[in-house]
């Protein structure tokens, strides 16, 4: 054998073995991403749940089937101002309790259809107190929107995207219904 090749091939191999521990590929990495939140895995469940109420996946994918989640936490550690993002994480915080206090139940242990009318609720609420927790929902609702609606599956099942101009269609008749995606 070739020395030069296998001291080569000694090298590679030692310096995967080095950088391999450093590389930590399990889930719950993903809180460290969002530091200037400062979020836990039971904050994370909760707004699991308040997605999936917004996108409950009765005829589209559930919120949480698309990673929008993941996306409403990346925009609101990247995108929100220190007072929004302290203002996100009180609402994300009292969310749970504020719902068992106000309807005996949080959203997680809600059917569908009760935890859209208990999200309804909420957001028509004008008390003190629950002016953190309707700041939060929100918030959510905006990002966890543009999050769906820019996600992989809403533009490859739902609205497919065609690249610009498209083709040619000379004649076609007004009656026919055909999904346009107008982002594209």
């Amino acid at each position: 054998m070739d020395r030069r090749l296998a001291l080569k091939q000694l090298a590679l191999l030692t310096g995967g073995a080095v950088l391999i521990p450093s590389c930590d590929f399990s889930q719950e990495s993903a809180l460290v991403a969002y530091k200037k939140l400062q979020i836990t895995a039971s904050d994370k469940a909760t707004l699991t749940d308040v997605v999936n109420t917004i996108f409950p996946g009765i005829k589209l994918k559930k919120g949480d089937e698309v990673d929008v989640p993941d996306f409403v936490l990346i925009m609101a550690n990247d995108c929100l101002s220190k007072e929004e993002q302290s203002s996100f994480v009180a609402g994300l915080k009292a969310m749970d309790a504020y719902t068992k206090k106000t309807f005996g139940k949080t959203l997680g242990m809600m059917e569908a259809m009760e935890a859209a009318a208990t999200y309804r609720q909420l957001m028509a609420k004008e008390d003190g107190q629950a002016a953190k927790v309707k700041d939060f929902l929100s918030t959510t609702k905006r990002f966890a929107l543009q999050g769906f609606l820019t996600s992989a599956y809403y533009m490859t099942e739902i609205m497919p995207y065609t690249m610009i101009p498209g083709g040619y269609r000379g004649s076609v008749p007004v009656s026919e219904i055909e999904r346009i995606n107008t982002n594209g």
